[in-house]
Parts: structure tokens; sequence; C-alpha cells
């Protein structure tokens, strides 16, 4: 309701909040609750009351909790909604007269609409199977409309104005696709696979109707599982080219994200940093089991800390792929992090662990992909790095490069492309960008054998 400035430091594992009235600029700012290693909590204000996201007291999944303003402290915290197990609760949007929750449950973001006048409740329901929903920019404190984002694999980014009391819903406004798409052509879904210890890894997938006939098709394996960062099934106008030449597209759902939970995040980190390659190994697995494609037909690709994946799964699993896009990949795990000179290393123990415990030095050495190349066959693989990239410092993919090509005993195609004007997030114009894209989708689609007729230049 806008009468606290609230400031906060925010870690992987531990946050800090401090708050303000908003009409006393020149007041002292407040602590909510001290940092404590391994507390998260974030907040909001309605009516004298602090209401709090927090996984104290081992809400995995994260709870809400009220305390009030004048007695903020963790002491005071009264539980409003449980715990779940199922369901991980990220953040709340307060109005005048409404609660709205975000969550996640099985995989799909949902918003619940709690009504503070009567204490009903309801989930906002969305057509498709699958896709993503977040809470849009809501300015007015006192209005029963929320505005929310909505998208799918096949239905470009829509904002829309749902009322709260009648819960109608109106579009406001929906991303325009150039070259007339129409959504209606497309196929959306979501399959499962089991990983090595039994846990069902979910993948999303999007093609064409008339690209799959139940026969092995190509298809584009996309991957990230760090950090707890989930790659939802969202639309992108770029995908439409891979998509009308015939290619599935899917999203390995892997370990390492929160697309099942906190723990599906904590399964993926640390020293359970395997599974997230397993998960993705799994996935290729199922998706050739079940003929959506085969290994000639298959291509992968990740960024950052999924081009850490991208060079594991080439070392455990060459053979499953035809082609890979190693995007700015994070691929000496060790000596970077090892480094407390680079800017990020030491933050980054959060989530990978100190290299200089003994333990964590031999299970990152485990998976290192610079570490791990051996002699064996490869497939064809695409490494982008930029030289001002201060996340993943341009050599890192250049040696990683020059151990493959001298260690690799087949003679696909190993490109590196380094963009000397760009860091981490590839060109920054708009158009140079979109050529960037191009490019990479250019050396997928010839190495699935989906060129087209050549032109002159």
């Amino acid at each position: 309701d806008k009468r606290y400035l609230v400031t906060g430091s925010y870690g992987i594992e531990s946050q800090e909040i401090y708050f303000l009235a908003a009409d006393q600029p020149t007041g002292d700012l407040q602590i909510v609750e001290p940092r404590t290693k391994g507390l998260r909590y974030d907040l909001d204000h309605r009516d004298g009351i602090f209401y709090i996201v927090t996984n104290a007291d081992g809400a995995t999944n994260s709870k809400l909790v009220t305390t009030p303003v004048a007695t903020p402290g963790r002491a005071n915290w009264t539980t409003l909604v449980e715990h779940r197990d199922n369901v991980r609760l990220y953040n709340v949007e307060l109005f005048q007269n409404h609660l709205v929750r975000y969550e996640r449950d099985n995989g799909l973001t949902q918003l619940v609409i709690h009504d503070f006048r009567s204490g009903a409740e309801h989930t906002i329901s969305f057509p498709e199977p699958i896709y993503s929903v977040s809470v849009g920019a809501n300015a007015e404190f006192d209005s029963n409309i929320l505005r929310l984002n909505y998208t799918s694999m096949i239905t470009p980014a829509s904002v829309y104005d749902y009322n709260m009391d009648s819960r109608e819903r109106e579009l406001k406004k929906q991303q325009p696709v150039l070259g007339g798409y129409d959504s209606s052509q497309y196929v959306t879904e979501r399959v499962f696979a089991s990983a090595e210890d039994g846990k069902k890894v979910p993948i999303s997938l999007v093609y064409r109707k008339d690209a799959w006939d139940g026969t092995p098709a190509p298809l584009h394996l996309y991957g990230y599982g760090s950090y707890g960062f989930t790659i939802d099934p969202t639309f992108s106008s770029n995908r439409v080219s891979l998509l009308d030449r015939g290619i599935i597209f899917a999203i390995a759902h892997v370990r390492g994200s929160q697309m099942l939970g906190r723990q599906w995040y904590d399964d993926g980190k640390f020293l359970n940093k395997r599974n997230t390659f397993t998960d993705f190994v799994a996935c290729a697995q199922h998706l050739i089991a079940n003929n959506y494609t085969s290994p000639e037909k298959m291509s992968m690709e990740g960024r950052s800390a999924g081009g850490l994946l991208m060079g594991a799964v080439l070392n455990i699993a060459p053979h499953l792929f035809k082609a890979a896009v190693a995007g700015v990949p994070f691929v000496d795990v060790v000596n970077t992090m090892l480094d407390e000179s680079i800017p990020l290393t030491v933050g980054e123990f959060d989530e990978w662990g100190n290299p200089k415990d003994p333990e964590y030095y031999h299970y990152m050495l485990s998976y290192s992909p610079y570490d791990n190349v051996k002699a064996q066959n490869y497939p064809a693989i695409l490494v982008t790095a930029g030289l001002n990239d201060p996340r993943v410092q341009y050599w890192e993919p250049a040696k990683w490069v020059a151990k493959l090509r001298e260690l690799k005993t087949d003679d696909n195609q190993l490109i590196m492309k380094m963009h000397m004007g760009a860091g981490h997030f590839s060109s920054s114009g708009r158009y140079d960008y979109l050529k960037d894209i191009a490019f990479e989708y250019a050396f997928v689609l010839e190495q699935l054998g989906l060129v087209d007729e050549e032109v002159d230049q």
C-alpha cells in the first residue's frame, strides 16, 4: 500500500531486509530479521501488517506468514499459508480487498486469489495444458483488477486484466508475430522422463501438427538447470523459424531449476550437481525411446551454466546427439571456482561449493567439462564466447575448444565463434542479436540436414 520503503541485501542462501516509513524519509531504517545462513524471506505490506514469504522452520517450498509492523522479527511471525510439499510459493501481491499468491504446482505457475472480506479463494484457470503466467504491473492498491502476463509455447506473450470479483478477463495486448503465424497449426505438450533415481523429469514440447507423425523427427533439446532458475514454457517468435522447418523444440526441466519446487533445485546443486546432467541424458533417451527423434536427428543447446550442462553431457553421452550449441559455456569449473579474484567466484560458493574443501574439489573435478574431455567421438559443436564477458571469461570456452580439438577422435565440425565486442549476452543491438540467433540456427539446421537451397551471398 506504498506506506513503506523496503530495501534489502540478497544472496543465494540468505536475505536481510530493512524498511522505512515513506512519510519519514529522514528516519532510520529498521531491520525485519537479521541475516541468518539458510533463511530466506521477502515481504509486502497491507494495513499495518507485513506479509512475509519465507522458508523459515523447514518450509522448503516457502510459506506465508504475517507480523505487525511494530514487531517484525521472526519470533512474532504467524503462519497464514502453511508449507506444502508439492506447491512452491514464490511471492504475493497485495490489494485493499485481495491477496494474490504466485505459486507453482506440479510444474505449472498459477495465481491464487484470496478475498480478505469473505475468506474465499479461487485459482485462475487457463485453457492450455502447459503455459506460464505471472503477476504484471499493478500500481493501484485499491482495485479489484489484477493485471497478469500469460504465454505458452504456442501463445504469444499476452497481457490481461482480470476482475478478481467477477472472474472475468480482458485481453489488453498480445505480442504481434509477423509472417502469418497461426497458433492452431502447432501443438504443445508435456511428457515425463524417468531419471536414474526414478524421479520424473518434465519435458515441454512444441511442434507443428504436420511435423511429427509418431516416427523420429528432427528435435532441438534445450536445458539450463542452475541457480533455481526455471525455463518456463513460453513463446518465442524466433523459434517459429525452426518449427516451420519441421523441428520439434523441447525444454528439459532438469534438477537445478525449481520446476517442481525448491527441492528440485536443491537436488541439482552442490554435491547433487550430477543430477542435472543425468536428468538431461534421461530426457534425451526418453524422446528417442518414444519416437520423437533419434540420435541422428537430435541437437541440444544451453547457455552459461547451461553451457556447463552441454559440456558435461557431451562427455557423458555424446552418442545421443548429432549437434550441440554451447553458448558462453561455464566449462572450467575447478579453476574458476579456485580463483577468488574473479568477481563472481565467492558468491558462487552457495551454488557450487568451495573447492578449497577437498570433498567439493573432487566432486567438481568429476564433472567439470574441461577436465573430463577424453579421446572419443563427439557430435558437431558450436561454441560461442564474448571477449568482454565478465561472467564466463573468454578463455574458458577457448581452452575447452583447444582441448576438444586435441583429443576428439571424429571429423565433425567444431566451431568457436568469438564475439569481439560483446559480453555475456551476445550482441547488444537488436538486429545484431537476431543475427547471432540466425547463425546458431543455421548451424543446427545444417547439422540436422535441413538447410534451405544455397543462395549467392
